[in-house]
């Protein structure tokens, strides 16, 4: 899995950080990688972990709680 989070508004606008790892969606808990970012995330690096709290048929809800350093 590869995911790209841009802010657009307030403190943080324009910056992004990108998150890549496995992710075994049958698992109800997961973690990936922090792998870089930009803007106010430059050189950024750390890991999120991914619970999915809602799952029925198609509609997902997934929380992700995102622990970075960045430069």
């Amino acid at each position: 899995m590869a995911v790209d989070f841009g802010f657009t508004t307030g403190k943080y606008n324009g910056s992004s950080f990108s998150a890549m790892s496995r992710n075994p969606f049958s698992s109800q808990t997961r973690e990936v990688a922090v792998v870089g970012g930009r803007g106010e995330f430059r050189l950024a690096r750390g890991f999120a972990f991914i619970t999915t709290r809602v799952l029925k048929g198609i509609n997902i809800i997934v929380e992700y709680n995102v622990t970075l350093l960045h430069y």
